[in-house]
This record gives C-alpha cells, structure tokens and sequence, in this order.
C-alpha cells in the first residue's frame, strides 16, 4: 500500500481507462532465455487508438518487457497493486514476478540496485512513487547513474529509466506535487525527458528505454487522464523539441505539464486575432536549441511557461538561451510564467500557485507591442 500517499485517491485501472484495446490483454509470455533466436521472440503488435497518458505509458512498458527481456520493471506497489497511479497495471500478472515485482520502501536502495543490474546486462526501469519520494535516491542518481560511464570512460554504461510522477493539479500536499526536474537537469549525464501527450508518453519512454544511458523520465500526473491517440509505431528522438502549433506573433515555450496551458493561451489570443506558436521542449537535456531558437526568430517574441520555481530553473536556462541566441531577433525581453518561489501550495490554494491562462495572457501583453 502506498504509506505516504495522504489525500491522493487510488487510481482506477489501465484498462479501464483504455477500453478494450489496453495493453493488459493476456498474450503470450516473453521468452525467458535472451539469447534464444530472434524468430521465436514474441512480437510487439502496433496499433492506433485512443487512450489516456496513463494506458500509453503502461503500452509503452509492456511493449518494452515483450520486445526484450533484458527489460524489468520494479519500485513501490508496482506489482500486484499496479501503481498508486496504476501505470504498471496488469504488467505483474501478465509477465510474472522476475519482471515487474515490488521493493521494499527504500528508494536509495531501488536505484542502487537498478545500477548493479545496468552494469550486468539488465535495463531496470524503476519507478519513484511521487516526486519528492525520489530524493533520497538523489546521491545514488548523482554519484553513480550520471557518472558511471564517464567514470569508465565508456566502459560501463547505464541503460536504465528512472520514472517520477512529478508537477500538481491532482489536489495532492507538498512531496506528492512537486517539480524536481530542475535537480536532474542540471546534473551531467542524465538525459531527462517529460512528455505532454499520450503519444509522446508511448514513444519516448520507448525511446528512453531502448537509449544506452540513463534517462529520468518526469510524467506529469496531473495528465495520467488525458486522452488522445496513440499509434504504437511511431518513435520519438529524445534530441528533439516539437513545433506543436505555428504561430507567427509570439513563441509559448513549455514541457510536461504547463503544454496545455500554452495551448489554451493560444487558442485564447486566436480568437483576439493574435497568432500564437507553442513549441514543447520535451526533453530538458540535452536541450533541442536549433528548434527552440528558430522558432524564437521566427515571431520575435518569447514567453517560457513552467510548474516548477522560477529562480534557478529550467524555465530560468530557457530564458538565458533564448536572451544570449535571439537577442538581434527580439522585439522584447523574454518572460517567464513559474510556480512561485515558495513550498507547494495546499490543495485549497493550488490553483493560486500554478500557472494559468490569465497569467500566460498578462505576460503576453507585456512584450511591447505597438498596437
């Protein structure tokens, strides 16, 4: 059971979620030799349909522990349970316990253990039950996933995914709705990813899986609910921004979740006549700047949009970037819209902490214009 999940309510299950299409569809178990050929390995069946985040993810896991046994899934109430967010749902009873199987609750001692199994062979995908869970795994993260394969100057690396249900919106208390990613973005050697749709969540933790190194892959929570649809066959780079919406007045940069945010702004200012470009970051390092930047140069103005405190923070870096490379391009300084500079706010006064359209609108009107 989940021991520190006060006033967050249990999620309903993939399946449900799915519909008849979810991944927890009985099939056949994969093979349990690694080095068996190849033919008789069972098969990853693509589809296209519409589910929520939360099916997409627990797609993208399943599809990972068919297509390659090297693959295991472990962390808090992952197995039985499914997850307090029921990512995992179904993956125990489908794939058995030496697959997807629960720890004990000691989070230093899960990622200490998914490195010993990095550097045998194994590519351990943990999962970290809140945001805040993860910090006492932060020196194992910091000391020995980030820098083993620069340690060994190649010779070990570390293929592994490190999932942390992050950001608020769920109605949750301090360490179930915080935004940490800016702790993992500024540590080298870590790729860290945080995607804003279904089908971004199936294909880059494909892609964080199936990577050499090791990736923190941020979900946002708060979208686990979202619907939009998935085709199983399409891969992601975890290199690359994406251009979500074009726009010729003014760039929204986002990740995770405030995306829906910049989307709703600019469906907001399209009705003023105002013409609004979103571009989703996607992966927080290695940051894409060709496509942030040239999408920057294309409108000449810029608002960055993000969870998390803005002092110190990845919507602070994102600034700085676009400041010191579009600067001849602006036609005004770059604005932030954050979470403040203080805890998480209560359930009662979180709507006042996180960013919202009115504040994105605010800041938009700021940026100099001469109409």
């Amino acid at each position: 059971m989940n021991r520190r999940g006060a006033g967050t309510q249990a999620a309903p299950s993939v399946a449900a979620a799915a519909g008849s299409g979810s991944p927890t569809t009985p099939a056949a178990s994969p093979a349990s030799d690694p080095t068996a050929d190849a033919a008789l390995q069972p098969k990853v069946t693509h589809v296209v349909e519409t589910m929520t985040m939360a099916a997409a993810l627990n797609r993208a896991l399943s599809d990972a522990l068919t297509a390659d046994d090297r693959v295991l899934i472990f962390g808090e109430d992952v197995g039985a349970l499914g997850g307090v967010f029921r990512i995992t749902d179904g993956l125990n009873a489908r794939f058995g316990e030496k697959r997807c199987f629960d720890t004990p609750l000691a989070e230093s001692g899960i990622v200490g253990t998914a490195v010993g199994m990095a550097m045998n062979g194994l590519i351990p995908v943990v999962e970290m039950q809140f945001d805040a869970f993860a910090l006492p795994a932060f020196e194992q993260v910091v000391s020995h996933v980030a820098k083993l394969g620069n340690r060994t100057r190649g010779a070990v690396r570390m293929p592994m995914v490190i999932r942390i249900p992050f950001g608020g919106g769920i109605g949750g208390v301090e360490h179930h709705c915080d935004s940490s990613e800016t702790y993992y973005a500024h540590t080298p050697g870590l790729t860290v990813v945080t995607p804003s749709t279904p089908q971004d969540a199936y294909s880059l933790l494909r892609a964080a899986i199936e990577s050499p190194d090791p990736v923190v892959f941020m979900e946002p929570k708060k979208l686990y609910w979202s619907k939009g649809v998935v085709d199983t066959s399409i891969t992601a780079d975890l290199r690359r921004a994406s251009v979500i919406r074009e726009g010729s007045d003014v760039t929204l940069i986002s990740y995770g979740p405030s995306v829906s945010v910049a989307l709703e702004a600019a469906e907001a200012l399209a009705d003023e006549g105002r013409s609004v470009q979103v571009v989703d970051v996607r992966t927080l390092t290695p940051f894409d700047d060709q496509t942030v930047m040239d999408a920057v140069r294309s409108t000449g103005r810029a608002v960055v949009i993000a969870e998390a405190p803005g002092f110190v923070s990845v919507a602070s870096e994102i600034q700085a970037r676009v400041s010191e490379q579009c600067f001849e391009y602006l036609e005004a300084p770059v604005r932030r819209v954050t979470g403040f500079d203080t805890p998480f706010a209560s359930p009662k006064f979180e709507h006042w902490y996180l960013p919202d359209v009115d504040r994105v609108l605010d800041a938009i009107d700021s940026l100099h214009w001469e109409d």
